[in-house]
């Protein structure tokens, strides 16, 4: 992919936008929140610097264009994010993973920031199919994928180990042409 310029995207209740080196605090807060990070890929983050890589590892994927995150605005606050990353560029897909703050949870905010998200993708970037790939344990997560029209592709038992512990994984997909025809 290009390298990603900064930009915003608006959606009714909340704005995606690039993040920066100041949103090393809300970042920290949100990775380091234990049950927030239930399902995560890794353990709760326990040191601020881990933001700050983090932030690094976005301002070089915004310039490589090898991953895109995007801050979930809510009002001013950092609630959460959206990355889109694992771009196979010869079949126009990526993976899709997201986070949001526990006390932003079943108000919808993750719903529309991924819509808008997942338009650009298909609409902009041209993508042909997005991936997520989530612990099975993770209902609201799958309910989620599912209200934005993800399939259900793939169950993989004991594929990762996190924090010590053993945890299988399904995998959905959206096609563009599934998200356009529903849009």
């Amino acid at each position: 992919m290009p390298a990603f310029a900064p930009f915003t995207l608006s959606a009714p209740r909340l704005e995606l936008r690039s993040l920066g080196p100041e949103d090393a605090p809300a970042v920290f807060k949100l990775f380091s929140d234990p049950e927030a990070m239930r399902y995560w890929s890794s353990a709760p983050w326990e040191q601020l610097q881990q933001a700050h890589d983090y932030i690094a590892s976005t301002l070089a994927g915004y310039e490589s264009g090898e991953h895109l995150r995007m801050g979930l605005d809510i009002g001013g606050q950092l609630a959460g994010v959206i990355h889109l990353y694992g771009f196979n560029r010869q079949n126009r897909r990526c993976e899709i993973g997201y986070m949001l703050g526990r006390e932003f949870w079943g108000r919808g905010y993750m719903q529309e920031g991924m819509a808008a998200l997942i338009d650009h993708a298909f609409r902009v970037l041209r993508l042909h199919r997005i991936e997520a790939d989530i612990d099975p344990r993770n209902t609201a997560s799958a309910k989620l994928l599912k209200s934005l029209h993800f399939v259900h592709e793939g169950h993989m038992r004991e594929r990762w180990i996190i924090n010590g512990e053993i945890c299988d994984t399904d995998y959905f997909g959206l096609l563009r042409s599934d998200w356009l025809a529903e849009r």
